[in-house]
C-alpha cells in the first residue's frame, strides 16, 4: 500500500487544497504589496506625471508575474503550512494515517502539487517575466527611476576574437566614447591599431564615427602603414547599451537571449557577465525550492499543535523569508569571487533540502 501511486480520493483532495490556498494566498498578499507599493511611489507618479493608463497596463500588470515569482517561496510555504496545520487540527491527518495510507505515500500529492507550481514558475521565469520586465523596467527608468548610469572610464572590452577596444571615457549624454582605440591581433602580434580622440555612435545606422582617427597596420618585415583623417564611419560588434551598467537589462531577457548575452560577456572579459550568470542561476534554481519548502511544510505542521495554526504559520514565514534572504544573499558570493555562480546560486536549495530531509526523517509519521 505504501508505494500505491493510483489515484485516491484524498489526493485529488490534498491537491485541490494546495493549489485552491496557494491562489488565496498568492491574491491577496499581491494586493497588500500593490497597495503599499502605491503609497510608497505615488509622489514619483504624480511629480513624473505618469499617466493612469501605463500606470496600471505597462507598471502593475507586469510587476504581479515579477513580484509573484520572486516570493513564490514564501507563498508555497505559507499555503503548505496553513491548510496542513488545518488538517492536522481538524484530526484529519490523524485519519488519513489511520485508513493505512502511509506518511510517504500521503506526500504523494503534495510533491505532485508542488511540481505543477515549479513548472508554472520555471515557465514565467524563463519565457514570460522577461518579456513583462521589458515594459515595467521602462515604466521605472521613465517615471521612478533615472536611467542606468554609464560604465564611465577605462572601458576595456573584446568585440570579437583578437579584436580589442579600449575607451578612456564614455559619455551618456551624446554616445561619445574618448580616447578610442582598436586593437587587432593575431597569433599573439598586433597587426593593427586604429585611435580616435572620439567615437560616436549613431543609433539610426549602427555604426560608429571616428573623429580625427590615425591607423597603423604592422608588416612583417616590421615596417608600418600610416593611415589619418579627420573622420571615418565604421561597424564594430559594440553598439551604445554595451556601455551601460544594467542590472535590469538581464532580466528583460529570455533564457536564450540570455545565454547569448553571457557567451559574449565572457568573450569580452566584461565583469558584467556576473549579473547575468546570478540571473540564470537564480531562474533556474528558484523554481526547485517549491519541492523543498513543501517537505519542510508538511513535517512541520502534520502534528496537531495545542497552541492552535498561529504557531506553525509564524514559524513558515520565518523560515520562507529566510530562504528568499539567504538566496539575495548568496549572490554576494558572486560579486566577491567566493563562490562560482552555479554553487553560489544553488546553496540555499542544498542547505535547506539538508534541513527539509532532517524535519522529515523527525516529523510523527
Amino acid at each position: 500500500m505504501e508505494f500505491d501511486l493510483r489515484p485516491r480520493k484524498i489526493d485529488l483532495y490534498i491537491v485541490r487544497k494546495f493549489i485552491s490556498t496557494f491562489f488565496v494566498a498568492l491574491i491577496l498578499i499581491i494586493g497588500i504589496v500593490i497597495i503599499f507599493d502605491i503609497s510608497e511611489k505615488i509622489d514619483d507618479f504624480v511629480s513624473k506625471e505618469a499617466p493612469l493608463k501605463a500606470i496600471i497596463f505597462d507598471y502593475y500588470v507586469n510587476f504581479v508575474p515579477y513580484f509573484m515569482n520572486m516570493f513564490s517561496p514564501l507563498f508555497v510555504f505559507i499555503t503548505v503550512i496553513f491548510f496542513t496545520s488545518k488538517m492536522a487540527a481538524d484530526t484529519e491527518i490523524v485519519a488519513i494515517l489511520s485508513c493505512g495510507i502511509s506518511f510517504h505515500r500521503m506526500m504523494v500529492p503534495y510533491i505532485f502539487s508542488a511540481t505543477l507550481i515549479a513548472i508554472m514558475s520555471l515557465y514565467l521565469n524563463l519565457f514570460v517575466i522577461p518579456e513583462s520586465n521589458k515594459t515595467r523596467v521602462e515604466f521605472e527608468e521613465t517615471y521612478i527611476k533615472s536611467k542606468t548610469k554609464a560604465v564611465g572610464r577605462n572601458v576595456h572590452y573584446q568585440i570579437a576574437p583578437g579584436e580589442f577596444v579600449y575607451a578612456e571615457s564614455f559619455s551618456s549624454w551624446n554616445s561619445t566614447a574618448y580616447r578610442f582605440t582598436l586593437e587587432r591581433i593575431e597569433d599573439n602580434k598586433l597587426v593593427s591599431k586604429l585611435s580616435a580622440e572620439t567615437a560616436v555612435y549613431n543609433e539610426e545606422t549602427g555604426k560608429w564615427t571616428l573623429k580625427k582617427y590615425f591607423i597603423r597596420d604592422y608588416n612583417d618585415d616590421l615596417t608600418d602603414d600610416i593611415r589619418s583623417g579627420k573622420q571615418i564611419d565604421t561597424t564594430l560588434a559594440l553598439t551604445v547599451n554595451d556601455f551601460y551598467l544594467n542590472e535590469n537589462t538581464v532580466q528583460t531577457l529570455n533564457y536564450d537571449e540570455l545565454e547569448e548575452l553571457i557567451r559574449i560577456q565572457k568573450m569580452r572579459g566584461d565583469a558584467n557577465v556576473k549579473l547575468a550568470l546570478i540571473e540564470k542561476h537564480t531562474r533556474l534554481a528558484l523554481p526547485f525550492s517549491a519541492f523543498i519548502l513543501t517537505i519542510m511544510g508538511v513535517a512541520l505542521s502534520s502534528k496537531k499543535k495545542r497552541g492552535g495554526i498561529g504557531w506553525n504559520i509564524g514559524i513558515g514565514i520565518a523560515l520562507a523569508f529566510t530562504y528568499i534572504l539567504f538566496l539575495r544573499f548568496s549572490q554576494m558570493f558572486v560579486h566577491t569571487d567566493t563562490l562560482p555562480p552555479a554553487v553560489a546560486l544553488w546553496l540555499p536549495n542544498m542547505v535547506f533540502a539538508l534541513i527539509a530531509v532532517f524535519l522529515y526523517r523527525i516529523a510523527p509519521k
